[in-house]
């Protein structure tokens, strides 16, 4: 072992560490000397004795992801550029992967919020509230969010292995094949049973989300629609401007959202115009983040009734700020309040009139979508929109 290189390397480290942390945090650096000399020390334990060779950048980035794992945030994260720029290709609307929203539950689970609609994880069979415990035999205890998403993303046509575990049934193991992920964000249809009713499904938000909805809304009207269904059942959101743009479809005037920062309050108002048809919007476990948006700012104005089950409880929002490596680090910025300043956050937005389905049962339902038959939450919507309409 050449020490003389070695304390060269660790007198380099020690250089990078402090220019590093003064020109970042130069008041924390001198309020926190001593556990700076710690982690220096660390440093030093690690390319002493340490079986694994660590590059400086690597012990580097190591910290950086180690600052952030600290806020205790399941949605904050140090993005490497690969998974960066795969979250950019999402937002776009299009990824390659098995299409699956997944969050870490308060028992430190890693969870499904919700699969994309006719994704290769839906037509699996994977539903809502499904816990994932493996992915390629690897075990998801302490699994960060963006690795166990990127460890489900790949090459189209590669296969990737989930172990999942369903309440009251046990484990299972899905073998799915990955493939580009397109995310037709709003699709829509006049109810065939019920000519005078529109059925319209927001599967998640991307930027196009916003515009998608008002034309389907236009062209329903046009084949005679005098009522809306508008489903954001097992919806995972998405951009939050999309979710303002689709509330301001149905909303006339006043707050869409409020968005409550560390410093400023800055509120979301509509613009356009009310529809003047009436709307039932369906909602379940499922619907989160962006689609709580939407179904809160429908609920709070009156502009709808909400049916359904109590929604998954996602009000924080997330910001990504690009470094110039082409990573990024990705922060709860702020949390959202609907137009009445509720926080909604871990608490979710109880449904007008509940109406229970189980999880099987509605991802059958929005398979087959809109079924008139066996989906017990779209006939409460009928049945309600039908009253109205008399």
């Amino acid at each position: 072992m050449n020490l003389r290189k070695i304390g060269i390397g660790l007198a380099t480290l020690f250089v990078m560490f402090c220019v590093f942390f003064t020109a970042a945090f130069g008041f924390i650096v001198a309020t926190n000397f001593e556990n700076i000399g710690k982690a220096v020390n660390i440093i030093s334990l690690i390319k002493i004795h340490s079986l694994k060779e660590l590059s400086a950048a690597e012990l580097l980035e190591g910290s950086m992801k180690g600052m952030i794992e600290a806020l205790d945030d399941p949605y904050s994260a140090y993005l490497e550029p690969e998974v960066f720029k795969e979250i950019t290709e999402r937002i776009h609307g299009t990824y390659a992967g098995v299409g699956l929203l997944i969050t870490i539950a308060e028992d430190d689970l890693l969870t499904v919020v919700s699969p994309f609609k006719g994704s290769p994880a839906h037509k699996a069979g994977i539903l809502s509230g499904d816990i994932i415990t493996a992915i390629d035999g690897r075990n998801t205890s302490d699994m960060d969010l963006e690795t166990a998403s990127n460890l489900m993303r790949g090459k189209p046509g590669t296969k990737v292995t989930l172990t999942v575990y369903r309440k009251n049934k046990g484990e299972k193991v899905y073998e799915i094949t990955r493939e580009v992920i397109e995310i037709p964000s709003v699709d829509g249809e006049i109810i065939s049973e019920n000519p005078d009713v529109g059925y319209i499904s927001v599967s998640m938000f991307n930027e196009n989300t916003g515009k998608e909805l008002a034309e389907k809304v236009e062209e329903l009207r046009l084949k005679g629609m005098k009522a809306l269904i508008l489903d954001l059942r097992n919806n995972p959101g998405g951009a939050l401007q999309a979710a303002v743009e689709a509330a301001d479809v149905f909303i006339d005037s006043g707050p869409i959202v409020h968005i409550k920062s560390k410093y400023n309050t800055e509120v979301y108002k509509a613009k356009k115009g009310k529809t003047d048809f009436p709307v039932v919007v369906l909602v379940n476990e499922g619907s989160a983040s962006a689609s709580e948006i939407l179904a809160g700012a429908i609920q709070d104005t009156g502009a709808g009734i909400l049916v359904g089950k109590k929604t998954f409880g996602k009000g924080v929002v997330q910001s990504l700020f690009k470094l110039e490596d082409g990573s990024a680090v990705k922060l709860t910025t702020a949390k959202y309040l609907t137009p009445d300043k509720r926080d909604i956050h871990k608490k979710g937005i109880n449904p007008d009139v509940v109406v229970e389905m189980g999880h099987e049962e509605t991802a059958q339902a929005l398979l087959n979508a809109p079924d008139t038959e066996k989906d017990a939450q779209l006939k409460k919507a009928l049945e309600i929109l039908s009253k109205k309409l008399q």
